[in-house]
């Protein structure tokens, strides 16, 4: 599919190593959202699915696309003639710390007709979410050292 009719990037740092941060990152457990409520149908790899929970709000079904271990997964929602793509990637900084992206796009041939709802729920929102999951995976990081 092409046609992209909206995007939007946001990148942060967490002191959490790659390899933690695609752990954490990859167990739906840890998906935080309320009140959406998250289940992956199977293992976390390319073509591996799942469907997101929202009280009042059909089920949305979701693909993993592109998953490469330890850099990248995307998340694929698949709409009518058009898609909703959650791109997450893991950069290496210094070999101890994580820059996390995600980059958010909305494209298709009908990619108009869900606009107005895509930019409601993410325009504002990116920014702050990353930075509460880094927050979190910068906690859960610490932790997780203490303990050893």
């Amino acid at each position: 599919m092409s046609n992209i009719l909206w995007q939007r990037e946001y990148s942060v740092q967490t002191i959490a190593s790659p390899e933690f941060a695609w752990a954490y990152m990859t167990d739906v457990a840890h998906w935080d959202d309320p009140p959406a409520q998250f289940r992956l149908e199977g293992p976390f790899t390319t073509g591996g699915h799942g469907v997101t929970e929202v009280p009042g709000q059909p089920s949305r079904f979701w693909r993993l696309q592109d998953v490469r271990p330890i850099e990248r997964y995307t998340i694929d929602v698949a709409l009518d003639r058009a898609a909703l793509r959650f791109e997450w990637r893991f950069s290496s900084i210094a070999e101890t710390h994580t820059c996390l992206s995600q980059c958010i796009t909305l494209e298709g041939e009908n990619a108009a007709a869900y606009l107005t709802d895509v930019q409601q729920a993410f325009a504002s929102n990116l920014e702050l979410g990353i930075k509460k999951i880094a927050t979190t995976l910068d906690r859960a990081y610490s932790h997780s050292r203490l303990e050893r």
